[in-house]
């Protein structure tokens, strides 16, 4: 249990009195690599956007790894929020499922810095934006709240959909020998760890001491980060929300089967390498359908993450796991053949869940399916090497208590940031979800910093063991949480390992 609510309450209003003061932005200036940035600065925190970490992946650099930035001469304006990547936008201009509106473009690789002022050798924390790996931007979320306990966040894009994780047999014939191929999405997000190692120190950030941390298919990057050999020495930590952890097995020869067959229907059959790049990308974006990620293409990502985890082969790094009580969300409004993809046998297992209706008996079978069980067992493999931690996320925001008692996918972000985000006006943030955002902020931030989530207000969080099988709950009730739905879990790593061709 939270051993002092009223003095987190207490903690969480006088944040937000401070963040409403006014205060005039100034100018905060800082050297890279590539040139000099005039960000600004404001109630202690300096921000900077827009900032290029790699060349624009147009032309010949469409569906190839990221190269180096060049450089600019001068000041480069960094106050403003770049484009997102090209992804569907809402035609009414209102943010799209991944949160993104406004300007896209196919140049996107870009970051932003949110610094304390006068930091020196400060932890950083790298977010990786989820959307399905075909939706979002880094632009969206604001580390301000991070930043004022004394820790530099970096938010990034990377390709998205078809131009970030695509194959094609042109394609792979084209490229050079050993040449990674396909996850650029995944290559982009190397990338901007790499840039983070070179840079972070000009914004007074610890290049030794990164976390690299995302949600959803920020989650499942993280995983494959994990998972990629050459990513040794970039990260210190990592921190996956509602990102799974199983990963089934395909090849890049399937994968570059389907490109074909994509783009043959739409009247590009048998093109060449150099006439892929030419074509618009809207184009791309609007035709090329499926499901993106990461996957092995036996250059750059080796094997799948699961397969990594199973055989002690990921980074052995400390690491925080978890899921949320609602993430049936995913799966849309309820249909009554979604009942179709559950087991018969699950009907016992959810024997209470299947008593109130089909649609309870499905949403739950696919919350654990998809992401509660895989973040159990990636917990329980990574518990062999340094430490890990395992959390569920079931708190609900007062607002949303009369339509719903489950957290929804991603409901969990505006806490860990201390941020609500454009979509949610603070006259419906109440106390006791201030007092939730100072919490899991705080507990992020600790570990940013230790390696250990030491949470606010002495509330226990002890490593996960299979032995114990123990998790931290934040819910209304918060706590610590021993066999937590453990037969749910159970029946649904029974049902799934097995076709995951683990060692």
């Amino acid at each position: 249990m939270i051993q002092s609510p009223r003095t987190l309450a207490r903690l969480a209003a006088l944040a937000f009195c401070l963040l409403a003061a006014p205060a005039l932005a100034e100018p905060a200036r800082v050297k890279v690599e590539t040139g000099r940035l005039a960000g600004e600065a404001k109630d202690g925190v300096g921000v900077w956007r827009n900032i290029p970490y790699a060349a624009p992946p147009t032309g010949a650099l469409r569906w190839a790894p990221p190269a180096r930035a060049a450089g600019w001469t001068g000041e480069r304006d960094a106050t403003k929020a770049g484009p997102s990547c090209l992804q569907k936008m809402n035609a009414d201009g209102t943010p799209n499922s991944g949160g993104a509106n406004g300007p896209m473009s196919e140049d996107c690789l870009q970051l932003n810095v949110f610094a304390p002022a006068k930091a020196r050798k400060a932890p950083v924390m790298v977010w990786i934006h989820g959307g399905s790996h075909r939706e979002g931007a880094g632009w969206i979320y604001d580390g301000s709240a991070f930043a004022r306990q004394g820790i530099v966040v970096v938010t990034i894009n990377y390709r998205l959909g078809p131009l970030g994780y695509f194959a094609h047999p042109a394609l792979t014939a084209a490229a050079r020998k050993d040449e990674p191929l396909a996850n650029y999405g995944l290559m982009d997000q190397v990338a901007a760890l790499q840039w983070v190692k070179r840079n972070i120190e000009a914004f007074g950030g610890d290049p030794r001491q990164v976390t690299v941390f995302g949600e959803s298919a920020g989650g499942m990057s993280t995983l494959a980060l994990l998972a990629t050999p050459s990513t040794k020495g970039l990260y210190a930590r990592a921190i996956v929300q509602s990102g799974g952890g199983w990963f089934p097995p395909t090849t890049l020869a399937a994968k570059a089967q389907g490109g074909e067959e994509a783009l043959a229907a739409l009247g590009h059959a048998k093109a060449s390498a150099a006439e892929l790049r030419a074509l618009p990308a809207e184009s791309l974006i609007k035709g090329v359908g499926g499901s993106f990620g990461p996957f092995p293409d036996g250059r750059l990502l080796k094997e799948t993450p699961s397969q990594a985890f199973a055989a002690g082969r990921a980074a052995d790094v400390p690491l925080i796991i978890g899921w949320n009580s609602g993430e049936d969300s995913l799966m849309g409004p309820w249909r009554p053949e979604m009942i179709g993809a559950v087991p018969a046998e699950a009907r016992t297992v959810y024997a209470a869940e299947a008593a109130r209706s089909d649609e309870a008996l499905a949403r739950a079978v696919f919350s654990d399916r998809a992401m509660g069980a895989p973040a159990r067992w990636i917990a329980r493999q990574a518990a062999s090497g340094t430490p890990a931690w395992l959390y569920h996320f079931s708190y609900v925001g007062t607002r949303f208590r009369p339509f719903t008692d489950r957290a929804a996918h991603a409901a969990e972000i505006q806490y860990v940031f201390q941020y609500w985000g454009r979509r949610t006006p603070m006259s419906a943030v109440s106390e006791e979800d201030r007092a939730m955002a100072v919490l899991m902020n705080g507990c992020w931030a600790a570990f940013a910093k230790t390696g250990r989530p030491d949470c606010p207000a002495g509330q226990a969080w002890p490593a996960y063991s299979k032995a114990q099988d123990t998790l931290l709950e934040f819910g209304r009730d918060t706590g610590l949480r021993t066999g937590f739905q453990s037969g749910r879990l159970d029946f649904q790593e029974e049902r799934t390992l097995s076709g995951l061709a683990l060692p």
